[in-house]
């Protein structure tokens, strides 16, 4: 893959506020596409396109647990320039309101009780 591909893919990631949100919450604890989607409040498809977008710029992956896809941020992205931007995710939106009412969602979630609905 290409620099300039690859770059895109990055940049692409972080264009959208949904995927923003996405990646703080997975800085606090890995979650479920339900425990994602019942957060944002987004359908779980749409949920499960940012999951991929993130995933293919290399800032997520997925492990699976028993019946879980469990998703969290990459410990060790191979290109550097995906760790520089985890490491600078809180300086550049730490203050914004709607991310803070989701990392207080997140400690509450439940994902026994929202996925088998």
């Amino acid at each position: 893959m290409n620099n300039i591909s690859k770059q895109e893919k990055i940049f692409k990631a972080l264009s959208d506020k949904s995927r923003l949100r996405i990646l703080k919450m997975l800085k606090k604890k890995f979650l479920c596409v339900c425990e994602i989607t019942e957060v944002l409040q987004l359908a779980t498809s749409t949920v499960s396109q940012h999951l991929s977008i993130l995933s293919e710029a290399g800032f997520i992956i997925e492990r699976k647990d028993g019946k879980w896809v469990n998703y969290l941020i990459n410990p060790k992205p191979s290109d550097p320039r995906v760790s520089k931007m985890l490491a600078s995710l809180d300086f550049w939106i730490n203050d914004d309101q709607l991310i803070t009412k989701d990392l207080q969602k997140v400690q509450v979630v439940d994902r026994k009780k929202i996925c088998s609905r």
